[in-house]
């Protein structure tokens, strides 16, 4: 399974907040998957009310449909294939090279731990974190 891990920082940061990137930061994430792929998406928590607009940003920029419920806390994606796995909180301290995911999401459940912080180790640039996935 081909594993990618979108950090939503960069474009808040830079973009919306016009600022350094800090090198501490948290937010929420939400965990997807779609045939042989998997997604996990990092926000951070000033870009994302709720795990759903995490889910509705990652849709919008690859042209999926979803739809939101009438409360706009959960969005739905409306294309086969594709399972939002779980959700949950993260962390991470470039300084001290450590990433951790905990919690998890009241509309999408708990995300799937298991091989999680394999995946993450498997990336460029990750190979030397400490990765916690409690």
């Amino acid at each position: 399974m081909k594993f990618f891990l979108i950090d939503y920082s960069e474009l808040f940061y830079k973009t919306t907040a016009k600022k350094k990137i800090p090198r501490k930061r948290a937010g929420k994430f939400v965990q997807l998957r779609n045939n042989d792929m998997e997604y996990l998406l990092l926000s951070p928590k000033d870009f994302a009310v709720y795990h759903a607009n995490i889910v509705e940003r990652f849709c919008t920029e690859k042209g999926i449909a979803g739809t939101y419920n009438i409360k706009r806390d959960h969005f739905e994606i409306n294309e086969p294939h594709w399972e939002i796995v779980g959700g949950g909180i993260w962390t991470i301290n470039e300084k001290e090279k450590s990433l951790d995911f905990s919690g998890g999401s009241l509309a999408y459940g708990k995300f799937d731990r298991r091989g999680l912080r394999e995946k993450v180790l498997s990336l460029k640039g990750m190979s030397d974190y400490i990765v916690k996935t409690d």
